[in-house]
């Protein structure tokens, strides 16, 4: 992925959060045998670290495609995202974008025993029912649970390398930029986008500052 550092995205507050937040990741091994392998996965981050480690699982047959815990793989987890019309903005010439945020989590992942796989789920479930009124948990149905988790495989992942990219028009004047946000906030638009709005407000308001002009920066929306 190309880093840009008007871009940079990689401070371990924003890494934790966008993990947090998404808990979708796509992991991609190249490997030996099967070549290139792609899979899609929960990911949460590890309650136990403070670090960037992460913990997730996947199908043991998936597993065994990657050849789990033998080499690096990539793990790519998408923040935000989406189209950016020239429509949305009041000033020019401007041609069509794409923003986004998007994080790269590189290592050797370790793989876990069937106990501490069933913690992995465990934690999982927890992780994404906490917000509920009523959280579900994976006890519930324990005989069940314990009978299909072999099927699976769970894995611990720190980092021995990260690359996060948040690309929010960060190379636009802060007026262009709020023009942007109000028309993906706009629910009567098309391209409406209010969690990509969201996003690049909350990078506006962090002092993360736009450039005074656009200028010979344009180039930097290409991803």
């Amino acid at each position: 992925m190309l880093e840009q550092q008007l871009f940079r995205r990689d401070d371990l507050a924003s890494v934790r959060a966008l993990i947090r937040d998404s808990g979708w990741a796509t992991m991609v091994s190249a490997t030996s045998g099967n070549g290139l392998v792609t899979s899609h996965l929960p990911i949460i981050v590890d309650p136990d670290r403070d670090d960037d480690t992460i913990l997730g699982h996947l199908a043991r047959a998936d597993a065994a495609e990657h050849d789990l815990g033998a080499h690096d793989v990539v793990v790519i987890v998408a923040g935000p995202h989406g189209y950016v019309s020239p429509a949305f903005y009041d000033d020019g010439p401007h041609v069509p974008t794409w923003n986004f945020q998007v994080l790269h989590l590189h290592g050797t992942p370790e793989v876990l025993s069937a106990e501490d796989t069933y913690g992995v789920l465990e934690r999982t479930v927890d992780h994404f029912e906490s917000v509920r009124p009523q959280p579900w948990q994976l006890a519930t149905v324990a005989g069940y649970a314990h009978r299909i988790a072999p099927y699976t495989t769970g894995f611990r992942l720190t980092p021995a390398r990260r690359a996060g990219k948040a690309k929010f028009s960060q190379d636009e004047q802060a007026a262009t930029v709020r023009h942007v946000i109000t028309a993906l906030e706009d629910r009567s638009e098309v391209h409406a986008n209010p969690e990509l709005a969201a996003a690049m407000r909350a990078t506006l308001a962090a002092s993360i500052p736009p450039a005074e002009t656009a200028g010979d920066h344009r180039e930097t929306r290409s991803a």
